[in-house]
């Protein structure tokens, strides 16, 4: 009976598999293929406009217009290949003759059939442009007819090309163009910097916020709700109000600055690169517009840090501040020996989460600068060389370089929950 239950138990598992693997393919296709795609277009040579296939374009003009029988119409036919480079095959050009219309010597590469004129082409090279005009005489019946004056054959062309997704040789130069570009080592070293510091600020800011609101006051219900603010709010306006406030003309903060006297003139904060500050005598490089740019991802996402470390804090028993306090300990001494170990593997796994969002984070610095003024980060340049550039081929293959650095970062990450796990 037990073994018979064993078999009927997994009858059933395989039951459930099969019927889950369904859902589970289409899950994993949707998943898998941006990232399969990704890589597949990172190793072609393409722009954004080989993404769509290139065909034949044809121009019919009006030359000359009979005005009475016995005169001819002209047509010429201008025929060209949209793109420069790829090469179309079976190219064939129709054109129907209206009544009253008899072609006067007409080219070799022209066939007439059931008053309707063709000509094919087995290749037509990459930015190949040709005309072709063909002369008609008209009669009496072609001023009955109602033809149009501007296209009066209705001249059409089809045409085949192949895939550049597909046919496309594989090559290294995209990755070569990413690695060699001028400035694209500032925008690896700013890809480390804003998300280190954005997430060192953020959680330091958390921690600040969590300490004041762990007590009971009156209002505190409220607080912990505008606390939130920065995060819910729409990133759109986020962004809109940093710049209007930072802005040298009508913005806030210059105002405030140059009125009390810090500031001798305004100064743009979203566009200077690099600015000088004074430290006990000494002039010290600073960069302004990636620091407003790590100051809002600090602003903008420190709840999220607030809301962990402010839960893992109201699991602290009450009774060792208290022996704490018995004992004569400061604020900082009680921080460093009571709550600070306890929320340590919390700021761990903020610290590598937030990382990890943030370098992948794009919305905030184009929505700010632009990745102008030294901001540039790997999703700014991804996005630069793909659209910017029409390069998607050099577009896809900065994606790898920060898929590939995401996944290590996701490797520690997992390492450190096992970890975790383990204590």
């Amino acid at each position: 009976m037990k073994r018979k239950y064993r078999s009927l138990a997994a009858q059933e598992a395989r039951l459930a598999f099969w019927m889950l693997l369904p859902a589970l393919l289409i899950v994993a296709s949707i998943i898998l293929f941006p990232v399969i795609a990704n890589f597949w277009i990172s190793f072609k040579s393409i722009g954004l406009g080989d993404l769509r296939p290139p065909v034949a374009v044809i121009r019919e003009r009006v030359t000359a217009f009979p005005e009475q029988p016995g005169e001819e119409l002209a047509v010429s036919y201008q025929v060209r290949n949209s793109s420069r480079e790829r090469q179309l095959t079976d190219v064939i050009i129709t054109a129907d003759i209206p009544e009253g219309l008899t072609p006067v010597e007409p080219a070799g590469m022209w066939e007439f059939e059931n008053r309707q004129m063709t000509a094919g082409f087995a290749q037509w090279e990459g930015g190949r442009s040709e005309t072709f005009e063909v002369r008609f005489l008209a009669d009496e019946a072609f001023f009955q007819a109602d033809v149009p004056e501007r296209s009066p054959t209705s001249a059409e062309v089809i045409s085949s090309s192949k895939n550049a997704l597909i046919h496309s040789p594989f090559t290294l130069e995209n990755f070569r163009t990413v690695l060699r570009a001028r400035n694209f080592h500032r925008s690896l070293i700013n890809s480390f910097v804003y998300p280190f510091m954005g997430a060192l600020l953020s959680i330091i800011l958390g921690i600040m916020a969590a300490l004041m609101l762990n007590k009971r006051f009156f209002g505190q219900g409220f607080l912990r709700g505008l606390y939130l603010f920065p995060y819910v709010s729409p990133i759109i306006a986020a962004t809109f109000v940093w710049v209007f406030f930072l802005d040298p003309f009508s913005g806030t903060v210059n105002a405030l600055l140059v009125d009390t006297g810090i500031l001798a003139e305004p100064v743009s904060f979203l566009s200077v690169r690099m600015t000088e500050l004074s430290l006990f005598g000494m002039s010290i490089p600073f960069p302004l517009a990636l620091s407003m740019v790590i100051f809002f991802d600090a602003w903008r996402y420190f709840p999220f840090a607030f809301l962990f470390i402010l839960s893992r804090l109201q699991a602290i028993p009450e009774q060792l501040y208290e022996s704490a306090e018995v004992d004569g300990a400061g604020f900082f001494r009680k921080f460093w020996s009571i709550p600070l170990p306890q929320i340590t593997t919390v700021l761990g796994t903020l610290f590598l989460l937030r990382f990890m969002w943030t370098f992948n984070k794009f919305d905030d610095v184009f929505l700010l600068t632009g990745g102008a003024a030294g901001t540039k980060t790997l999703p700014i340049e991804v996005y630069d060389n793909a659209f910017g550039r029409g390069n998607i081929g050099a577009g896809s293959a900065s994606a790898v370089l920060l898929f590939l650095m995401l996944g290590v970062f996701m490797l520690i990450y997992f390492r450190l929950l096992r970890e975790v796990d383990n204590e």
